[in-house]
């Protein structure tokens, strides 16, 4: 079934016992493992992570895994990351069992309406899928307002707004920068604190999201030298997550409308008809990224990003900041040879 944000508090915080498995999709992809974070706390269960990798190869595992019980006692979860259609054969098995023992959270990222997965999932009364879009206005404050309650802030909209604006809109960024202040008011669910302007300017992070989307659209745009000025400046303890989501969310806003130029219509047109939701200043810059990349090599950004951020997440290897420049001069070149 679909599932509707004006029933989604009540989904994660209240789960049905009849629901087996829950998909996040959408191209918020750090709202959507904030979603199955909250609904895994609500289930008190154990997350056991599974690989969509191993699905594909054999889709009876889902269900077996999801049928099995906990040898340690309690609840599970099985966790699947980063998922798309080749795990549908496993999802339909696992919705025709006839029953289950552990709920499944599965994260995916941009599916199609026609998505063999996403079909699955919606015409099932055991299963239920939610789309995360980057949220705007009252609905980013309000994801700052539950982030806070579960570390045991009282937010007011004044103190929301800047949290909103100084983590782009960003869950995962906006919970690390909330965890951190729960520290040092000394807040928890147990004993809530009021959150202020002072303490957010005293351990606030400062964080300049036009820096991030800067970076990014000068590595898009090919610009070598200015891109490695910038790196330059960066610090050797700089956190290269932002950076990759600014590069995300440009690439998100390209895509569809380079897609339109690829299915016929003028560039300038298309730059037109976005009207507000595109700021004037970045008209030309713009202009010149749709005239320079085809929809097929954003798609191979995006998707080279996902990875990264994911592997700098999940261990270790080469420096978090020599990562994201090794990434962002690999687009750069990618940019200056079109």
């Amino acid at each position: 079934m679909k599932l509707g944000r004006a029933d989604l508090s009540r989904a994660l915080d209240r789960p049905d016992g009849s629901i087996r498995l829950y998909l996040f999709h959408g191209p918020d992809e750090s709202q959507s493992r904030g979603h199955g974070v909250r609904l895994l706390k609500a289930l008190g269960a154990e997350k056991f992570a599974v690989v969509p990798g191993a699905i594909k190869g054999d889709p009876a595992l889902l269900a077996d895994e999801a049928g099995a019980m906990n040898l340690f006692g309690g609840p599970r979860v099985i966790w699947i990351d980063s998922a798309g259609d080749e795990i549908a054969a496993g999802v339909e098995a696992l919705l025709a069992a006839p029953a289950s023992e552990n709920s499944v959270i599965i994260i995916g990222g941009m599916l199609r309406k026609t998505s063999a997965l996403l079909k699955a999932v919606e015409n099932s009364r055991q299963a239920l899928a939610f789309a995360s879009y980057p949220l705007e206005g009252a609905g980013a404050e309000q994801m700052i307002f539950d982030i806070g309650r579960t570390h045991g802030l009282r937010i007011d909209r004044g103190v929301a707004a800047r949290l909103v604006e100084a983590c782009g809109n960003d869950r995962g960024i906006a919970a690390q920068e909330i965890a951190k202040l729960a520290l040092f008011v000394d807040g928890s669910p147990e004993s809530p604190k009021d959150l202020d302007h002072e303490a957010l300017d005293a351990v606030g992070a400062e964080m300049a999201e036009g820096d991030w989307m800067r970076l990014a659209d000068v590595a898009l745009s090919g610009e070598l030298q200015s891109l490695a000025d910038e790196l330059a400046r960066l610090p050797a303890n700089a956190e290269p997550i932002p950076v990759l989501r600014a590069l995300q969310r440009r690439l998100l806003m390209l895509a569809p409308i380079r897609a339109r130029v690829e299915r016929g219509e003028a560039p300038d047109a298309v730059v037109k008809s976005l009207g507000r939701a595109l700021f004037f200043k970045e008209e030309p810059l713009v202009r010149n990224l749709l005239g320079s990349w085809q929809a097929g090599a954003l798609a191979t950004v995006a998707e080279r990003a996902g990875r990264l951020e994911r592997a700098l997440m999940i261990g270790p290897g080469l420096p978090p900041v020599d990562s994201l420049g090794e990434e962002l001069m690999a687009v750069a070149r990618a940019g200056r040879r079109r």
